[in-house]
């Protein structure tokens, strides 16, 4: 199944070349995370997610809704593979809330492999609030510049470690080993996700987008936060009747849901 280009292009605000070039990543990458938020409001709505691309497009992209890894890179995958890219679905463990390598958390993250001109590029838009502006290379040990975090990867006795640089340090985001992310593991790891107890997206609302000066915003239960491009946080607690204003205002999304 293929999608309309065209469209997606429209709600993401690409209208640049369409060679499938490292340029053309990079740019579809940011551009991707700035426009279409990371969201699980229908997890909290106790709405079903689905995963089939014709649900994935019409939400995302006819319904101007966002969604969470498997919606966002479901689509993005679709996208890179349409346009000429050879791109294919990696499994990945989040490790923004374990203690320490030791723990290992549970394989619920999709992301995506490009080979392009002899090298893998990684590139993932459903990360939350550290999802990519930019492409980066497989390879372990460089810093690696984004729009926004500088990254890196490291390897450790057969794992690979996604590293963010945040507050003056280096954070895992997630590891993984290059095994793939099949349809089924999809339908599996989406359905523990947004049905567990253990999910924390079952917990609270989590909303986050890219901005384009280098800064990014999240609203975290009730906490709307602002970080700029020096890594400075502005915090603001919203109460509950501020939320359709803050999903549409900043967010880009409809109200109703």
């Amino acid at each position: 199944m293929s999608i309309d280009l065209i469209r997606y292009l429209a709600r993401i605000g690409y209208d640049g070349p369409l060679q499938p070039n490292a340029a053309l990543l990079h740019a579809l990458t940011q551009a991707h995370t700035s426009a279409i938020p990371f969201e699980n409001l229908d997890v909290l709505l106790k709405r079903p997610i689905r995963l089939e691309l014709d649900a994935v497009f019409e939400k995302l992209v006819n319904a101007r809704r966002g969604g969470y890894c498997f919606e966002q890179n479901g689509l993005f995958l679709q996208v890179l593979q349409q346009l000429g890219y050879h791109a294919r679905p990696l499994a990945a463990r989040v490790r923004l809330r374990a203690k320490d390598r030791s723990e290992i958390p549970v394989r619920t993250h999709l992301f995506i492999a490009v080979e392009l001109d002899g090298q893998t590029w990684l590139t993932d838009v459903g990360i939350g609030g550290l999802s990519l502006t930019g492409a980066i290379l497989w390879q372990a040990d460089i810093e690696q510049d984004t729009p926004h975090e500088k990254r890196r990867l490291q390897y450790e006795q057969g794992r690979w470690f996604h590293q963010a640089w945040q507050n003056e340090q280096w954070v895992d985001v997630y590891e993984f080993t290059g095994e793939p992310m099949l349809p089924p593991d999809c339908k599996v790891a989406s359905w523990y996700t947004s049905t567990h107890p253990d999910s924390s997206f079952m917990q609270q609302r989590v909303l986050a987008r890219a901005l384009p000066n280098g800064g990014r915003l999240a609203l975290l239960g009730n906490e709307l936060r602002r970080r700029n491009q020096q890594g400075e946080v502005t915090l603001t607690i919203i109460s509950d009747d501020m939320l359709p204003s803050i999903l549409q205002e900043r967010f880009g999304l409809p109200w109703p849901l």
